[in-house]
């Protein structure tokens, strides 16, 4: 199903903030991919960027030190509103609604556990972009940002065109989670 491998804006900050919420030392994550803790730091600080296949890989690496969040998922799930929650690091999709199961044309679960990033509109791409100059990855609550998007279709999955609204949460593990919301244009 994976459409492009286009690397993720802020990999460096990303990668940091899930490393420290599962707490694992740079040298941990060092030693399960088989770097040394120097590159782990580079990554990190944003001196040298991996191919989107290592950042994929070192996001897939910390996945066991997760927790299952069932009750956030649940709610997700069975919101009236049209919401998906994702993986703040990876866009992996972790809970979506009926209601936006119907808005992408899917079966609410057939796209767990793929990153959505790869579907990404133009827009989408460029509001992920400037969450850069932003405080979003600093800040333990940053304000939500709210866009337009465009629509987009792809065989695997629709775009509506619409409002869409990002919102910080935590998992139970400490991650970052993003809550997004919208409407399309003709609601």
């Amino acid at each position: 199903m994976m459409k492009r491998s286009t690397p993720l804006p802020v990999f460096g900050a990303r990668l940091k903030r899930v490393r420290t919420a599962v707490r694992l030392k740079q040298q941990g994550l060092a030693d399960l991919l088989g770097v040394d803790q120097t590159t782990v730091s580079r990554w990190e600080s944003g001196l040298q960027t991996p191919e989107s296949d290592v950042q994929a890989e070192a996001f897939q690496t910390l996945m066991p030190y997760r927790s299952d969040d069932a009750a956030l998922r649940r709610l997700v799930e069975t919101s009236p509103e049209c919401v998906h929650l994702v993986d703040e690091a990876t866009h992996v999709c972790l809970a979506y609604s009926a209601s936006r199961a119907r808005d992408w044309k899917v079966g609410q679960r057939d796209m767990l556990g793929i990153s959505l990033w790869q579907f990404a509109t133009e827009e989408i791409q460029k509001a992920e972009e400037e969450l850069e100059t932003s405080d979003w990855w600093f800040a333990m609550s940053p304000a939500p940002r709210m866009f337009v998007t465009s629509q987009a279709d792809d065989h695997d999955i629709r775009i509506s065109a619409g409002q869409i609204l990002w919102e910080r949460v935590y998992l139970s593990d400490g991650t970052p989670a993003r809550l997004v919301s919208g409407r399309d244009r003709a609601a």
